[in-house]
Protein backbone atom coordinates (compact mmCIF):
# COMPACT_ATOMS: atom_id res chain seq x y z
CA UNK A 1 0.00 0.00 0.00
CA UNK A 2 1.52 3.57 -0.97
CA UNK A 3 1.17 5.77 1.96
CA UNK A 4 0.45 9.01 1.25
CA UNK A 5 3.20 12.00 1.52
CA UNK A 6 1.55 13.47 4.80
CA UNK A 7 1.65 10.07 7.07
CA UNK A 8 5.45 9.34 8.10
CA UNK A 9 6.04 5.86 8.31
CA UNK A 10 8.68 3.47 10.16
CA UNK A 11 10.10 0.80 9.04
CA UNK A 12 10.84 -2.65 11.38
CA UNK A 13 13.04 -5.52 10.32
CA UNK A 14 14.76 -8.46 11.65
CA UNK A 15 17.72 -9.99 11.00
CA UNK A 16 20.01 -12.97 11.68
CA UNK A 17 18.43 -15.87 13.96
CA UNK A 18 15.28 -15.03 16.61
CA UNK A 19 15.89 -14.20 20.33
CA UNK A 20 13.94 -14.24 22.88
CA UNK A 21 12.27 -10.74 23.49
CA UNK A 22 12.09 -9.79 19.84
CA UNK A 23 8.41 -9.28 20.25
CA UNK A 24 8.24 -7.10 22.96
CA UNK A 25 10.35 -4.87 20.94
CA UNK A 26 8.62 -4.59 18.27
CA UNK A 27 5.30 -3.96 20.32
CA UNK A 28 7.07 -1.29 22.27
CA UNK A 29 8.56 0.11 19.05
CA UNK A 30 5.15 -0.11 17.72
CA UNK A 31 2.70 1.54 20.24
CA UNK A 32 4.93 4.40 21.09
CA UNK A 33 5.44 5.45 17.31
CA UNK A 34 1.33 4.67 16.63
CA UNK A 35 1.06 7.50 20.05
CA UNK A 36 2.58 9.76 17.97
CA UNK A 37 0.82 9.21 14.24
CA UNK A 38 3.00 7.39 12.79
CA UNK A 39 2.20 4.47 10.42
CA UNK A 40 4.60 1.64 11.59
CA UNK A 41 5.46 -1.36 8.84
CA UNK A 42 6.75 -4.54 9.86
CA UNK A 43 8.56 -6.07 6.86
CA UNK A 44 9.14 -9.95 6.35
CA UNK A 45 12.23 -11.46 5.62
CA UNK A 46 14.51 -8.25 6.41
CA UNK A 47 16.45 -6.67 3.61
CA UNK A 48 15.60 -9.58 1.38
CA UNK A 49 11.75 -8.01 1.73
CA UNK A 50 12.69 -3.96 1.61
CA UNK A 51 14.45 -5.17 -1.92
CA UNK A 52 11.35 -7.35 -3.26
CA UNK A 53 9.59 -6.09 -5.69
CA UNK A 54 6.80 -7.50 -4.06
CA UNK A 55 7.59 -6.88 -0.34
CA UNK A 56 5.14 -8.58 2.55
CA UNK A 57 4.44 -5.73 4.97
CA UNK A 58 2.76 -6.44 8.48
CA UNK A 59 0.55 -2.96 8.92
CA UNK A 60 0.70 -2.52 13.10
CA UNK A 61 -1.71 -0.95 14.98
CA UNK A 62 -2.29 -0.82 18.87
CA UNK A 63 -4.70 -4.56 18.77
CA UNK A 64 -1.10 -6.35 17.04
CA UNK A 65 1.35 -4.55 18.99
CA UNK A 66 -0.84 -5.15 22.39
CA UNK A 67 -0.97 -9.16 21.61
CA UNK A 68 2.85 -9.90 20.72
CA UNK A 69 4.84 -8.45 23.34
CA UNK A 70 5.01 -11.61 25.87
CA UNK A 71 5.20 -13.90 22.84
CA UNK A 72 8.59 -16.14 21.66
CA UNK A 73 10.00 -16.21 18.23
CA UNK A 74 9.45 -13.14 16.08
CA UNK A 75 6.21 -11.68 14.64
CA UNK A 76 8.08 -10.38 11.39
CA UNK A 77 10.01 -13.17 9.55
CA UNK A 78 13.68 -12.90 10.00
CA UNK A 79 16.66 -13.25 7.24
CA UNK A 80 20.08 -13.54 7.08
CA UNK A 81 20.51 -11.70 3.77
CA UNK A 82 22.92 -9.06 2.92
CA UNK A 83 22.33 -7.37 0.24
CA UNK A 84 25.11 -5.64 -1.68
CA UNK A 85 25.13 -1.88 -2.49
CA UNK A 86 24.24 -2.82 -6.33
CA UNK A 87 21.29 -4.26 -5.10
CA UNK A 88 20.00 -1.21 -2.89
CA UNK A 89 16.72 0.61 -4.14
CA UNK A 90 14.42 3.65 -3.27
CA UNK A 91 11.13 2.17 -3.76
CA UNK A 92 9.91 0.83 -0.49
CA UNK A 93 11.06 3.77 1.46
CA UNK A 94 9.65 6.66 -1.51
CA UNK A 95 6.28 4.86 -1.97
CA UNK A 96 6.03 4.44 2.08
CA UNK A 97 7.45 7.69 2.94
CA UNK A 98 9.90 5.94 5.98
CA UNK A 99 11.56 8.54 8.24
CA UNK A 100 13.28 5.90 10.04
CA UNK A 101 14.60 2.39 9.61
CA UNK A 102 14.67 0.24 12.77
CA UNK A 103 16.98 -2.95 12.20
CA UNK A 104 16.86 -5.77 15.38
CA UNK A 105 19.66 -8.19 14.77
CA UNK A 106 23.59 -8.46 14.67
CA UNK A 107 26.48 -6.78 13.70
CA UNK A 108 25.96 -7.32 10.16
CA UNK A 109 22.25 -6.09 9.67
CA UNK A 110 23.24 -3.16 12.11
CA UNK A 111 26.46 -2.30 9.42
CA UNK A 112 24.08 -2.93 6.92
CA UNK A 113 21.75 -0.34 7.90
CA UNK A 114 24.16 1.98 7.79
CA UNK A 115 25.66 1.47 4.47
CA UNK A 116 21.59 1.84 3.04
CA UNK A 117 21.57 5.12 5.21
CA UNK A 118 24.25 6.68 3.13
CA UNK A 119 22.99 5.48 -0.09
CA UNK A 120 19.39 7.10 0.22
CA UNK A 121 20.87 10.21 1.51
CA UNK A 122 22.85 10.16 -1.70
CA UNK A 123 19.47 9.81 -3.50
CA UNK A 124 17.76 12.78 -1.28
CA UNK A 125 16.19 10.62 0.86
CA UNK A 126 16.14 11.67 4.70
CA UNK A 127 16.00 8.02 6.26
CA UNK A 128 17.18 7.84 9.67
CA UNK A 129 18.40 3.93 11.23
CA UNK A 130 18.28 2.74 14.64
CA UNK A 131 19.83 -0.43 15.48
CA UNK A 132 18.58 -2.90 18.20
CA UNK A 133 21.08 -5.50 18.92
CA UNK A 134 20.35 -9.40 19.97
CA UNK A 135 21.76 -12.30 20.23
CA UNK A 136 21.35 -15.52 22.90
CA UNK A 137 24.84 -15.64 22.88
CA UNK A 138 25.42 -12.82 24.95
CA UNK A 139 29.19 -12.23 23.09
CA UNK A 140 28.18 -8.11 22.31
CA UNK A 141 30.78 -6.09 24.00
CA UNK A 142 27.88 -4.10 25.77
CA UNK A 143 28.87 -1.27 28.10
CA UNK A 144 28.56 -1.83 31.53
CA UNK A 145 28.80 -5.62 30.40
CA UNK A 146 25.33 -5.59 30.40
CA UNK A 147 23.46 -8.65 29.03
CA UNK A 148 21.95 -8.49 25.64
CA UNK A 149 18.87 -9.31 25.45
CA UNK A 150 17.44 -12.59 24.83
CA UNK A 151 20.10 -14.12 26.99
CA UNK A 152 19.06 -14.64 29.95
CA UNK A 153 15.59 -16.07 28.61
CA UNK A 154 17.60 -18.72 26.65
CA UNK A 155 19.97 -19.62 29.83
CA UNK A 156 16.62 -19.71 31.65
CA UNK A 157 15.11 -22.29 29.31
CA UNK A 158 18.49 -24.07 29.35
CA UNK A 159 18.62 -24.66 32.81
CA UNK A 160 15.44 -25.92 32.85
CA UNK A 161 16.76 -28.98 30.60
CA UNK A 162 19.94 -29.37 32.33
CA UNK A 163 18.19 -29.38 35.79
CA UNK A 164 16.18 -32.50 33.95
CA UNK A 165 18.86 -33.90 32.67
CA UNK A 166 21.26 -33.89 35.97
CA UNK A 167 18.40 -35.42 37.78
CA UNK A 168 17.76 -37.99 34.90
CA UNK A 169 21.63 -38.89 35.58
CA UNK A 170 21.34 -38.79 39.27
CA UNK A 171 18.33 -41.36 39.32
CA UNK A 172 19.71 -43.15 36.04
CA UNK A 173 23.19 -43.60 37.66
CA UNK A 174 24.97 -42.51 34.32
CA UNK A 175 26.21 -39.66 32.50
CA UNK A 176 25.10 -37.08 29.69
CA UNK A 177 27.15 -35.26 27.19
CA UNK A 178 24.97 -31.88 26.37
CA UNK A 179 26.21 -29.48 24.10
CA UNK A 180 24.57 -25.51 23.72
CA UNK A 181 24.88 -22.62 21.23
CA UNK A 182 27.27 -20.20 21.63
CA UNK A 183 29.40 -19.64 18.43
CA UNK A 184 32.54 -17.45 19.79
CA UNK A 185 31.76 -17.48 23.65
CA UNK A 186 31.00 -19.61 26.53
CA UNK A 187 28.10 -17.97 28.52
CA UNK A 188 25.60 -19.86 28.24
CA UNK A 189 27.56 -22.92 28.69
CA UNK A 190 29.12 -21.31 31.54
CA UNK A 191 25.66 -20.10 32.80
CA UNK A 192 24.32 -23.95 32.46
CA UNK A 193 27.31 -25.46 34.45
CA UNK A 194 27.42 -23.19 37.11
CA UNK A 195 23.20 -23.02 37.83
CA UNK A 196 22.97 -26.83 37.49
CA UNK A 197 26.26 -27.52 39.53
CA UNK A 198 27.56 -29.94 36.21
CA UNK A 199 30.84 -31.48 37.15
CA UNK A 200 32.31 -30.32 33.92
CA UNK A 201 32.04 -27.58 31.22
CA UNK A 202 33.77 -26.86 28.58
CA UNK A 203 34.13 -23.42 26.58
CA UNK A 204 36.26 -21.50 24.50
CA UNK A 205 38.10 -19.78 26.77
CA UNK A 206 39.39 -22.33 29.02
CA UNK A 207 42.23 -22.65 26.30
CA UNK A 208 43.19 -19.11 26.47
CA UNK A 209 47.17 -21.14 27.71
CA UNK A 210 46.73 -24.33 25.17
CA UNK A 211 45.59 -25.61 21.59
CA UNK A 212 42.59 -26.78 21.79
CA UNK A 213 42.06 -30.68 20.04
CA UNK A 214 39.20 -33.03 20.40
CA UNK A 215 41.43 -35.61 22.60
CA UNK A 216 41.97 -32.88 25.28
CA UNK A 217 38.42 -31.97 25.13
CA UNK A 218 37.51 -35.60 25.91
CA UNK A 219 40.23 -35.96 28.39
CA UNK A 220 38.77 -33.28 30.82
CA UNK A 221 35.42 -34.99 30.54
CA UNK A 222 36.82 -38.66 31.53
CA UNK A 223 38.59 -36.70 34.30
CA UNK A 224 36.09 -35.12 35.45
CA UNK A 225 33.97 -38.84 35.37
CA UNK A 226 36.76 -40.49 36.86
CA UNK A 227 37.47 -38.05 39.84
CA UNK A 228 33.53 -38.26 40.35
CA UNK A 229 34.18 -42.49 40.10
CA UNK A 230 36.85 -42.32 42.83
CA UNK A 231 34.63 -40.16 44.92
CA UNK A 232 31.75 -42.46 44.96
CA UNK A 233 29.64 -40.54 42.39
CA UNK A 234 28.79 -42.91 39.51
CA UNK A 235 26.72 -40.33 37.82
CA UNK A 236 27.35 -36.81 36.71
CA UNK A 237 26.71 -34.59 33.48
CA UNK A 238 28.93 -31.95 31.17
CA UNK A 239 28.23 -29.32 28.77
CA UNK A 240 30.26 -28.58 25.85
CA UNK A 241 30.10 -25.02 24.10
CA UNK A 242 29.50 -25.39 20.24
CA UNK A 243 32.37 -22.45 20.56
CA UNK A 244 35.16 -25.19 21.28
CA UNK A 245 34.45 -26.69 17.51
CA UNK A 246 34.97 -22.92 16.05
CA UNK A 247 38.09 -23.23 17.44
CA UNK A 248 39.34 -26.35 16.48
CA UNK A 249 42.01 -26.81 13.46
CA UNK A 250 39.69 -28.35 10.38
CA UNK A 251 42.20 -31.15 10.65
CA UNK A 252 40.74 -32.28 13.96
CA UNK A 253 37.48 -32.61 12.70
CA UNK A 254 38.42 -34.53 9.65
CA UNK A 255 40.82 -36.95 11.29
CA UNK A 256 38.06 -37.79 14.14
CA UNK A 257 36.74 -40.64 12.45
CA UNK A 258 33.04 -39.10 12.90
CA UNK A 259 31.04 -38.61 9.42
CA UNK A 260 30.78 -34.92 8.52
CA UNK A 261 29.08 -33.31 5.43
CA UNK A 262 31.43 -30.82 3.89
CA UNK A 263 30.76 -27.59 1.97
CA UNK A 264 31.49 -26.93 -1.79
CA UNK A 265 35.10 -25.33 -0.19
CA UNK A 266 35.89 -28.58 1.86
CA UNK A 267 34.98 -27.07 5.00
CA UNK A 268 33.45 -29.57 7.57
CA UNK A 269 29.56 -28.55 7.71
CA UNK A 270 29.27 -28.04 11.42
CA UNK A 271 25.50 -26.84 11.51
CA UNK A 272 24.67 -30.51 10.05
CA UNK A 273 26.11 -32.21 12.93
CA UNK A 274 24.77 -33.00 16.98
CA UNK A 275 27.91 -31.59 18.23
CA UNK A 276 26.93 -33.83 22.04
CA UNK A 277 26.49 -37.08 20.04
CA UNK A 278 30.35 -36.11 18.30
CA UNK A 279 32.03 -35.56 21.85
CA UNK A 280 29.87 -38.66 23.31
CA UNK A 281 31.09 -41.10 20.73
CA UNK A 282 34.78 -40.12 20.80
CA UNK A 283 34.04 -40.06 24.93
CA UNK A 284 33.25 -43.73 24.55
CA UNK A 285 35.43 -44.93 22.37
CA UNK A 286 38.20 -44.06 24.97
CA UNK A 287 36.25 -45.33 27.82
CA UNK A 288 36.83 -48.53 26.01
CA UNK A 289 40.62 -48.46 24.99
CA UNK A 290 41.23 -47.38 29.15
CA UNK A 291 38.54 -50.22 30.03
CA UNK A 292 36.43 -48.13 31.97
CA UNK A 293 33.28 -48.80 32.10
CA UNK A 294 30.96 -45.63 32.42
CA UNK A 295 27.84 -45.01 30.21
CA UNK A 296 26.78 -41.84 28.78
CA UNK A 297 24.22 -40.38 26.58
CA UNK A 298 24.24 -37.38 24.18
CA UNK A 299 22.00 -34.28 24.62
CA UNK A 300 21.73 -31.00 21.98
CA UNK A 301 20.21 -28.15 23.70
CA UNK A 302 19.74 -25.71 20.29
CA UNK A 303 17.14 -23.69 18.62
CA UNK A 304 14.60 -24.91 21.51
CA UNK A 305 16.28 -21.31 23.16
CA UNK A 306 15.82 -19.02 20.85
CA UNK A 307 12.19 -18.92 20.11
CA UNK A 308 11.33 -19.98 23.80
CA UNK A 309 8.72 -17.01 25.68
CA UNK A 310 10.80 -14.28 27.30
CA UNK A 311 11.45 -13.80 31.41
CA UNK A 312 10.54 -11.04 33.04
CA UNK A 313 14.32 -9.54 32.76
CA UNK A 314 14.72 -9.62 28.99
CA UNK A 315 10.64 -8.20 28.98
CA UNK A 316 11.68 -5.14 30.74
CA UNK A 317 14.54 -4.64 28.92
CA UNK A 318 13.25 -5.25 25.35
CA UNK A 319 10.91 -2.38 26.26
CA UNK A 320 13.19 -0.24 27.71
CA UNK A 321 15.17 -1.03 24.04
CA UNK A 322 11.97 -0.08 21.97
CA UNK A 323 11.28 2.69 24.10
CA UNK A 324 14.83 3.81 23.51
CA UNK A 325 14.77 3.72 19.89
CA UNK A 326 12.07 6.76 20.39
CA UNK A 327 14.15 8.44 22.73
CA UNK A 328 17.12 8.52 20.05
CA UNK A 329 14.52 9.25 17.19
CA UNK A 330 13.50 12.36 18.75
CA UNK A 331 16.95 13.54 19.96
CA UNK A 332 17.72 13.67 15.78
CA UNK A 333 20.56 10.44 16.18
CA UNK A 334 21.07 8.02 13.25
CA UNK A 335 23.37 5.12 12.71
CA UNK A 336 23.44 4.21 16.04
CA UNK A 337 23.13 1.44 18.26
CA UNK A 338 20.22 1.48 21.07
CA UNK A 339 22.07 0.68 24.46
CA UNK A 340 21.02 1.00 28.01
CA UNK A 341 23.31 0.70 31.54
CA UNK A 342 22.75 -1.11 35.24
CA UNK A 343 20.49 1.83 36.17
CA UNK A 344 18.23 2.05 32.70
CA UNK A 345 19.81 4.66 31.04
CA UNK A 346 19.85 5.04 27.60
CA UNK A 347 22.27 6.24 25.49
CA UNK A 348 23.87 6.14 21.95
CA UNK A 349 26.23 3.41 20.98
CA UNK A 350 27.63 3.53 17.54
CA UNK A 351 29.73 0.17 15.39
CA UNK A 352 32.72 2.26 15.55
CA UNK A 353 32.76 2.38 19.29
CA UNK A 354 32.69 -1.99 19.28
CA UNK A 355 34.98 -2.62 16.22
CA UNK A 356 38.04 -3.39 16.92
CA UNK A 357 41.33 -2.27 15.03
CA UNK A 358 40.40 -4.98 12.11
CA UNK A 359 37.06 -3.24 11.50
CA UNK A 360 34.94 -6.39 13.54
CA UNK A 361 33.88 -6.58 16.22
CA UNK A 362 35.61 -8.57 19.10
CA UNK A 363 33.63 -10.59 20.88
CA UNK A 364 32.42 -10.21 24.80
CA UNK A 365 33.79 -13.72 26.08
CA UNK A 366 33.57 -15.17 29.66
CA UNK A 367 36.54 -13.47 32.14
CA UNK A 368 37.91 -16.14 33.21
CA UNK A 369 39.85 -13.70 35.56
CA UNK A 370 36.74 -12.76 37.73
CA UNK A 371 35.88 -14.04 40.91
CA UNK A 372 32.53 -16.05 39.83
CA UNK A 373 34.68 -17.68 36.91
CA UNK A 374 37.58 -19.22 39.31
CA UNK A 375 35.06 -20.19 41.75
CA UNK A 376 33.15 -22.16 39.64
CA UNK A 377 36.16 -23.84 38.06
CA UNK A 378 38.01 -24.55 41.10
CA UNK A 379 34.77 -26.53 42.11
CA UNK A 380 34.27 -28.71 39.33
CA UNK A 381 35.22 -32.17 39.64
CA UNK A 382 38.01 -32.87 37.83
CA UNK A 383 41.91 -34.87 38.50
CA UNK A 384 44.41 -33.10 39.84
CA UNK A 385 47.93 -34.11 40.37
CA UNK A 386 46.78 -35.06 43.85
CA UNK A 387 44.92 -37.73 42.86
CA UNK A 388 47.26 -39.11 40.71
CA UNK A 389 48.07 -42.26 43.16
CA UNK A 390 44.51 -42.72 43.52
CA UNK A 391 44.38 -43.32 39.33
CA UNK A 392 47.05 -45.86 39.26
CA UNK A 393 45.16 -47.92 37.82
CA UNK A 394 45.09 -45.85 34.38
CA UNK A 395 48.38 -46.46 32.03
CA UNK A 396 48.79 -42.68 32.04
CA UNK A 397 47.00 -40.72 34.71
CA UNK A 398 48.80 -37.49 33.99
CA UNK A 399 46.89 -37.32 30.72
CA UNK A 400 44.02 -36.82 32.79
CA UNK A 401 44.95 -33.68 35.07
CA UNK A 402 42.95 -30.92 34.53
CA UNK A 403 45.55 -28.58 34.89
CA UNK A 404 47.89 -30.02 33.21
CA UNK A 405 45.92 -30.77 29.70
CA UNK A 406 45.09 -26.76 29.98
CA UNK A 407 48.43 -25.74 31.29
CA UNK A 408 46.92 -23.60 34.01
CA UNK A 409 48.93 -22.59 37.03
CA UNK A 410 48.17 -24.31 39.88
Amino acid sequence: MKTSDSTKSIAIICGGGPAPGINAVISSVAKIFLKDGYRVIGVHEGYKGIFSSTPQLKEFNFDHADRIFSRGGSTLIMSRNKPLDSEFNTKFFEDNNVKLLITIGGDDTASTANRLSKFLKQKGLDVSNIHVPKTIDNDLPLPDRNPTFGFHSAKDEAVKIGNTIYEDARTSQNWFVASIMGRTAGHLAFGVASACHFPMMIIPEMFSNTKPTLDKIVNLIISSMIKRKILGINYGAVIVSEGVFHILDESELKNSGIQFTFDDHGHPELGNISKSTVINVLVQRRLKELNLSIKSRPVEIGYELRCCRPIGFDLTLCTLLGLGVKKLYDNGLSGCIVSTNSNGDISPMFLTELEGKNGKINPRLVDMTSEIARLCFQNLHYLTGSDMEEVSFLDSPQEFDFHKILEWKV
